[in-house]
């Protein structure tokens, strides 16, 4: 008797299984792509990794990246800059439009469908209006905070620019911004924002589900590989500590750590050399 009950318990339990794996499909899979649009040469370490020796100089890439998934949804995470303000003070080499450039992806500027700000800085949100036909996300908190509190007295607001900030209020005006509310949320099917990086207010990085499983999209969450591998904080961030935290949780968050992209390192392109010619497929 036992054994019948026991044997129905499984039973039951089995067939529960397979109703609630039919009914909750399989997150869609992306590609993940990072796409250098130019070079600041000549960097110093010491403004991206705190402590670092300030001799220390490094060619730091500027890049986007482009997550393809199906049915031709092109999500670009970050959007460069092309305004001619940036070009006086960065002096860049080798500058691609950052509209131009996921044309080495095989992606039209008219095809990407959504572009997500991970935060309000001059060179990942400067290229937002670039994309004629998407969809614009950035945390509630950042887009709140620097089209308002920000230029209160006592507000801080180093790296955006008001150019920028009306641009974004523009887009938000013409229907085409969407607030992510908060951290560790799907905003878009197989994309999940999470918050507690504060490189600025609220920057948000991103988990991607990919065929190797999840891809972490660091932006300037997490500068270089050195911020992981040495085990320390940006250093432009509004709190060191939470900082180390984000970049601790990344290393739990990615199925691997080589699957942890930062913001500006060469290394990436070194490290996945497929396809080539500024672009970098993680996997």
């Amino acid at each position: 008797m036992k054994r019948w009950i026991v044997g129905v318990v499984v039973l039951t339990v089995a067939l529960l299984t397979s109703i609630y794996s039919a009914q909750s499909p399989s997150p869609p899979t992306y590609e993940v792509y990072a796409i250098r649009y130019a070079i600041l040469p000549d960097f110093p370490v010491a403004g991206l990794v705190a402590g670092a020796d300030k001799n220390r100089k490094l060619d730091i890439a500027m890049m986007v990246w482009l997550l393809k998934g199906p049915n031709g949804r092109n999500v670009l995470v970050d959007s460069g800059f092309y305004r001619d303000r940036f070009f006086k003070h960065s002096n860049p080499k080798n500058y691609i439009k950052p509209s131009e450039a996921v044309a080495k992806a095989g992606v039209k500027p008219e095809d990407v469908t959504d572009v997500v700000i991970t935060h309000m800085h001059w060179d990942h949100v400067d290229g937002a209006d670039l994309f004629p036909k998407a969809t614009v996300w950035i945390q509630k908190e950042e887009y709140r905070y620097y089209t308002g509190e920000a230029w209160q007295p006592g507000g801080t607001h180093g790296g955006i620019y008001p150019d920028d900030v009306l641009m974004m209020v523009k887009l938000n005006v013409d229907g085409r911004v969407r607030l992510v509310d908060g951290d560790n949320q799907e905003f878009i099917p197989g994309i999940t924002a999470y918050t507690g990086g504060k490189h600025t207010f609220a920057s948000q990085f991103l988990g991607v589900h990919t065929q190797e499983g999840t891809v972490v999209v660091a932006s300037d969450n997490m500068y270089l590989y050195e911020n992981l591998e040495h085990h320390v904080a940006i250093a432009q961030s509004l709190d060191p500590a939470s900082n180390l935290k984000a970049i601790e949780r990344m290393a739990r968050l990615a199925s691997n750590a080589r699957l942890i992209v930062p913001g500006h390192d060469p290394q990436v392109f070194e490290r996945f050399q497929t396809p080539g010619n500024g672009v970098a497929k993680i996997q």
